[in-house]
């Protein structure tokens, strides 16, 4: 096999469904990168350079450009390697020159995000949104978003996105990240949809870094189940459901230690 032969994959896929997103896995990184994942077809490439003593050395791109890092590519270069008994169930990958420690639980593998803090939320307004909140956090884990509980799934499923309103809205918050969900959700703990426009994205399928942050947020509110530190979440994206898993611990200060991964899966076996 050569790294002009990409495998397929899906992550995140929320069970019985086509979601989550789609990766091309290289299992070696030789030539012109950028050209191979431009022909691979998927949103997402990733080139396995090496592996040694400290873990996996990935390459990471998009079909027009050199993307650094992403938790998905790595999630798809772990389930490769576990599966050939080349890493074990705890292990690192190393991505645009940083460590990401990696753990697999429950037969998906997670990634440390770190610790998230969470704070309180400013006064705003959140009409020009039309949705009347009844839980508000900032919460970050490098990046600040603001976190916004609504009711019901419905009110989730059915919010219409307003760009410039969640701009304006990041702005006189300084979060750069908008997550909204609800605990009204079936067979998960919790319900979401992930923005981003002052990220360069209007919706995320699958945004680990943002779950982790809604964990931090959850787990600050005392809404999780006690003595079960796995948390399931249902990302809401119309048309691409993903599920993402997240482990976590309650830190002194109001932080939390957030892992998160999901499952990975090999198409056309």
């Amino acid at each position: 096999m050569t790294g002009l032969s990409p495998l397929p994959y899906r992550v995140y896929a929320a069970p019985r469904t086509e979601g989550g997103k789609l990766a091309s896995l290289f299992v070696s990184a030789g030539g012109d990168l950028q050209a191979q994942a431009a022909r691979a077809g998927t949103p997402l490439s990733v080139f396995i350079e090496r592996l040694d003593e400290h873990g996996a050395h990935l390459r990471v791109f998009t079909p027009t450009r050199d993307k650094g890092d992403s938790d998905s590519a790595a999630l798809v270069a772990l389930h490769h390697l576990y599966a050939e008994g080349r890493v074990p169930d705890v292990s690192s990958v190393w991505m645009n020159g940083q460590e990401y420690p990696a753990q697999l639980c429950g037969g998906e593998w997670l990634l440390k995000q770190g610790d998230v803090s969470v704070t309180g939320a400013p006064d705003t307004d959140f009409g020009p949104l039309r949705i009347q909140p009844e839980h508000v956090q900032v919460a970050s884990a490098g990046r600040p978003n603001l976190v916004v509980g609504v009711p019901s799934l419905d009110v989730l499923t059915h919010f219409r996105t307003d760009v410039e309103a969640l701009s304006q809205l990041g702005r006189e918050t300084q979060t750069t990240g908008f997550i909204l969900y609800t605990l009204d959700a079936e067979r998960t703990d919790v319900a979401f949809r992930a923005f981003g426009p002052l990220r360069g994205f209007d919706e995320d399928a699958a945004s680990s870094n943002m779950f982790a942050c809604l964990v931090g947020a959850l787990s600050m509110r005392g809404a999780l189940p006690e003595g079960e530190p796995l948390v399931r979440g249902l990302q809401m994206m119309p048309g691409v459901p993903s599920r993402l898993s997240a482990q976590y611990a309650p830190q002194a200060g109001g932080a939390s230690d957030v892992w998160v991964g999901g499952t990975a899966s090999r198409l056309n076996e």
